[in-house]
């Protein structure tokens, strides 16, 4: 009998890489896909932890359910990844209606939870040990969450994919809560992850972004004893025939190494975006943050990002308003924002997570107005940045990949069905958004496009239909 499965996303990329995994497994057992929670059989809530609003969000969501629960008790409901392994039997107390809580290195297990809740056998928690609960080994053995399967319907698109190399982080930001629920930081084999993206692009995929929480730092032994840097496992990918592009995100500004900069520099596949979170311009405030560099350190990977990689763009995170940053400290902050010109930021407001070592160690004093002020303002410079540097751009012919219909052509009801001129969206080697007519046989392919407007965060463009060499393609 066909059974019915409604999953929800939020987080970061290793979210939706474990979204795919468990549908991929559950399609095994029988399920199919659903929009609907209401024709759903089993409901799934992939969690984040990261952002106290992430985790509003949730129990927001799981607050709707209480009366579809009431009225269907036979509907299993689960929640999964990040806020699983943080909050385990609290959601329990919060939400009783749930059934099964399962943390980012036991998704493996949910089909056999569910079979036992469906059997009469009550709620199911399965999560991997604390930090402190065990030897490293132990530890890390017990957030391994490898798994081959893959559902190219839960991508964004069917021609890009995320490979996880990574799994877990020891850096211990004092505002981050990913050591805890994702564990130690253990690299991937690199024979799994060119057997995986062989498999993917001998499937249609066209581009692979490489995701762990510090991507940049990863290190693994083959089977021959051999240690592998992320600049091997680039020079590897770039031999696949049939991948065009191939990504990583998000990298630590301390291991940004030369070897690996002249990686990105000469393999042609390999992108020149660098996503690289500075997330306070103040040495202090970074001290506090025991983030585990400085300002200058942070200047010093800049100049060798310049020196090194021709065409390159570096975009980065921010937190305003950590605990004790003070205007001066806001101000250096901007001060670098404006040197450094990144392509884009993102910016948070600081909020503390129960579980980290800055809400044990420093208090929460920055008002809430003061965090949306210096969000709105630092918003507005990058935002500035963005939008003089794309206006560089205009005139120049960027090579894009053709996601699907933007937004507008969704909205207007022109989709992928439509055969006729549409408006589409892509994005160039260097992760630009660009928005340009063209037609849905074009989408998945790598097109030339001429930019003629830009906003800050979208280029504009034309298609270009004459022939044209690669000396004429800016990376963009």
């Amino acid at each position: 009998m066909e059974k019915r499965l409604y999953i929800e996303t939020v987080g970061c990329q290793m979210n939706m890489l474990d979204s795919e995994l468990v549908v991929a497994t559950l399609r095994k057992q029988g399920y199919v896909l659903t929009n609907s929670p209401d024709e759903a059989d089993t409901l799934l809530f992939n969690t984040c932890s990261v952002r106290e609003q992430a985790e509003n969000k949730t129990y927001s969501h799981l607050g709707v359910l209480r009366d579809l629960k009431k009225q269907h008790p036979e509907k299993i409901i689960g929640v999964m990844g990040c806020m699983a392994q943080n909050h385990q039997h609290k959601i329990f107390t919060r939400a009783p209606y749930v059934d099964l809580i399962v943390g980012p290195g036991q998704l493996h297990q949910i089909p056999s939870m569910i079979d036992k809740i469906a059997a009469g056998e009550g709620k199911q928690i399965e999560v991997s040990l604390g930090r402190k609960d065990g030897t490293r080994d132990q530890i890390t053995r017990s957030h391994e969450s490898f798994d081959p399967l893959r559902d190219p319907e839960m991508r964004p698109t069917p021609f890009q994919a995320y490979v996880r190399i990574q799994i877990g982080c020891d850096k211990f930001c004092t505002y981050c809560i990913v050591p805890s629920v994702r564990g130690p930081e253990q690299g991937r084999s690199p024979e799994d992850i060119l057997r995986e993206s062989r498999h993917l692009a001998e499937h249609g995929t066209v581009e692979i972004t490489l995701v762990g929480q510090t991507v940049n730092s990863y290190k693994a032994t083959d089977s021959n004893g051999k240690l592998w840097r992320l600049a091997d496992l680039l020079a590897e990918l770039q031999e696949i025939e049939g991948l065009e592009r191939i990504k990583f995100v998000t990298n630590y500004p301390k291991d940004m190494t030369r070897e690996l900069l002249e990686a990105v520099r000469d393999l042609s596949k390999v992108s020149p975006y660098l996503h690289v979170p500075l997330q306070s311009g103040s040495d202090e405030v970074l001290k506090r943050m025991k983030r585990g560099y400085t300002v200058a350190d942070y200047r010093e990977m800049m100049a060798r990002i310049r020196e090194i990689v021709p065409g390159y763009a570096v975009s980065s995170d921010f937190i305003v308003g950590f605990c004790g940053e003070t205007d001066e400290d806001f101000q250096k902050t901007v001060e670098l924002v404006e040197e450094c010109r990144f392509k884009n930021s993102f910016i948070f407001k600081y909020s503390e997570r129960e579980g980290t070592r800055g809400a044990d160690l420093f208090i929460d004093d920055i008002p809430h107005h003061v965090k949306q002020q210096r969000n709105n303002d630092l918003l507005a410079i990058q935002n500035r940045i963005s939008l003089e540097d794309n206006q560089k751009l205009i005139g120049d012919t960027v090579q894009v990949l053709v996601e699907g219909p933007s937004k507008t052509a969704l909205k207007s009801g022109e989709g992928i069905e439509n055969s006729h001129a549409t408006q589409l969206i892509g994005r160039t080697h260097c992760d630009r958004i660009v928005v340009f007519d063209g037609n849905p046989r074009q989408i998945g392919k790598i097109l030339p496009v001429v930019v003629y407007d830009c906003h800050a965060h979208t280029l504009f463009g034309e298609v270009v239909t004459q022939e044209c060499g690669p000396e004429l393609f800016a990376l963009g």
